[in-house]
């Protein structure tokens, strides 16, 4: 689904990533984390293909990054669902239009898109709150429908980027539900995230992998987490 061979990526004049070799499959789960500035956040999006390595080849359900076309790209990204850490919504739109705003843009609003949006956003407990505009939402109401987002398109990849960072351990908790259930829904879920604390929980209910980022490099994590 996504390989990495020998990736490095250089942002401002410094090499940032250096020597990353990854292949995640269907159904995986990961966690990715490090300290703040490590490159979590750049390594997700040379996962996405929103960048292109330096050097070394990154490939996406089997097509070299460098070589896909605009639509090639567009295909691809609807495979692939982000999380992204600072939840940008447009304010002018209730919560509902937000959500379905990936359905617009690929012209699939249709009515059965309908329904399951209406389904959707009462998995992620937002049903009552569909017509709420963004800046009525809490922080973990803005996370949920972040979600919901991502996934409304049924990727078959869901890549959360910090998507913890914001809320209390109870949203944590909740949010980390929601990942786990599209886990066994098949889905392969990758989750950047400082907080060791929520990879210890989640390590109890999954088989995931850890990645460390550290000294440019990305590796599995020991089992001393």
């Amino acid at each position: 689904m996504i390989e990495l061979d020998n990736i490095a990526y250089s942002y401002g004049g410094g090499e940032l990533l250096s020597e990353v070799n990854l292949s995640i499959q269907p159904g995986d789960f990961y966690f990715l984390t490090g300290p703040s500035g490590a490159g979590k956040t750049t390594f997700m999006k040379l996962c996405y293909g929103e960048l292109t390595p330096t050097s070394g080849q990154a490939r996406l359900f089997g097509q070299d990054v460098r070589s896909m076309s605009r639509d090639d790209h567009a295909v691809t990204r609807r495979r692939i669902g982000v999380v992204h850490q600072d939840c940008q919504f447009l304010d002018h739109l209730p919560l509902a239009d937000n959500v379905a705003l990936p359905l617009a843009v690929s012209g699939r609003d249709d009515l059965e898109n309908v329904s399951n949006l209406k389904e959707l956003l009462g998995w992620v407990g937002l049903k009552e709150r569909a017509k709420a505009l963004p800046p009525e939402l809490s922080g973990g109401e803005r996370q949920r429908a972040a979600l919901a987002r991502a996934v409304i398109m049924s990727p078959d990849i869901i890549l959360a980027d910090e998507p913890t960072g914001n809320v209390d351990w109870e949203m944590s908790q909740r949010l980390l539900q929601l990942l786990l259930e599209l886990n066994r829904m098949g889905k392969t879920v990758m989750i950047a995230t400082h907080d060791m604390n929520l990879i210890r929980a989640a390590k109890s209910k999954v088989q995931a992998r850890v990645l460390r980022i550290a000294n440019r490099h990305v590796q599995l994590a020991g089992a001393d987490l």
